[in-house]
């Protein structure tokens, strides 16, 4: 049997035993790996002291859930394309937050930022789409297709539920000593031939995202570097991205920088006690894993001591080294039963239009609910 067709047997087996899996890559990445999990037991994380794979949710106060690397089986793949079948059939969309009633939430986040409460509120709406089919292994397929700039994934576990995702924004990563975290926020729909134009409510947002990023580390770290302001896309969508370098103190841990810098104001606002507070009172619903948190944790790797490939006998000698790497859990949605619940949102600041942050979170919800076309 070809490779390609036993790594995504075994993911599909896997699920027919309902039993946890991820399948998941990486942005700019042709490597696919999957972590399946021998038993249906649930694990959580509260000191981020494990190797595994973490799902975590936006508020902590639910631990994020665990695969333990000792209780999984591993496997990856390198390709650039994967031929898929028709993995959903969309029978109708039924928004479960509708038009007026986002507005109406945003007008109020407005108010709050008017009288000096808030600097800016991430709020979110879910939007229902009724499926006659749905193959989640094909679906994964058509996302690592798809979307070449995201962290896509496939996430299972019989006792908390199916999410699937293309998210472009990275939370942090460390390697050894170094941690990088990235500022990503703005949102204009991509068109072809035409670079964004930003207005100042998006700049505004993107430093409001990035000032707290660079806040919140410095604790930590030192010597942090910022780039420039620069445009990516992300399928359909234009963001604004900031990258942040630093060097990790030696007396610093995981869990004190996941606390720092989860939730950013990328999905929740600042203050960020105070936006978060206004979210989980007003939004009317859960959020659960969206806008939370996902990837691989501690887990260790081998890095060439000098950069200079050409020199052979330096290479030979390497270092392990520690890494993690988490991606915000946006572009996301989760299947219950014969529905798929696509979750999108939008920062609200001074600038903000509740008719076109409406808008923007349609945009949004096209970039993932093509997918089930």
């Amino acid at each position: 049997m070809p490779k390609v067709d036993a790594f995504f047997k075994a993911l599909e087996k896997q699920l027919e035993n309902k039993l946890p899996f991820v399948v998941y890559s990486r942005p700019i990445n042709s490597i696919i790996k999957f972590w399946l999990q021998k038993d249906d037991a649930l694990h959580k994380t509260n000191s981020f002291s494990e190797s595994g794979f973490v799902f975590a949710p936006f508020d902590l106060k639910e631990p994020p859930i665990l695969f333990p690397k000792l209780d999984c089986e591993y496997g990856s793949l390198e390709i650039d394309y994967i031929q898929s079948v028709s993995a959903a059939k969309a029978n109708r969309t039924l928004e479960s937050t509708d038009k007026k009633k986002h507005e109406s939430l945003v007008s109020k986040g407005l108010n709050y930022i008017e009288e000096g409460y808030l600097n800016k509120v991430v709020l979110s709406r879910v939007q229902e789409t009724q499926l006659e089919q749905f193959e989640p292994i094909e679906i994964f397929k058509r996302l690592f297709n798809t979307y070449k700039n995201a962290m896509v994934y496939c996430w299972y576990h019989p006792k908390v539920g199916l999410w699937l995702g293309a998210t472009p924004e990275l939370l942090f990563k460390v390697e050894g000593q170094q941690l990088t975290a990235i500022s990503l926020a703005g949102t204009q729909p991509y068109e072809p031939d035409k670079k964004p134009t930003w207005t100042p409510k998006e700049l505004d947002e993107q430093q409001i995202v990035t000032d707290f990023l660079a806040q919140q580390i410095a604790p930590f770290t030192s010597s942090t570097k910022i780039s420039e302001v620069e445009s990516i896309r992300a399928g359909n969508l234009w963001h604004l991205k900031t990258r942040l370098i630093s060097t990790i103190s030696s007396n610093s841990n995981l869990t004190s920088i996941v606390e720092a810098l989860h939730p950013t104001p990328a999905v929740c606002g600042f203050p960020k006690d105070r936006a978060k507070e206004f979210i989980l009172n007003n939004e009317g619903y859960d959020r659960a894993y969206y806008t939370g948190f996902l990837g691989e944790l501690n887990l260790k790797k081998s890095v060439s001591r000098n950069p200079n490939r050409r020199n052979v006998e330096n290479n030979a000698y390497g270092a392990i080294k520690t890494f993690s790497n988490f991606y915000v859990n946006l572009r996301c949605m989760q299947i219950k039963d014969d529905s798929a619940f696509i979750y999108v949102g939008g920062g609200i600041t001074k600038e903000s239009n509740p008719a076109k942050e409406y808008e923007e979170t349609q945009n949004k919800a096209e970039t993932i609910s093509t997918i089930l076309r």
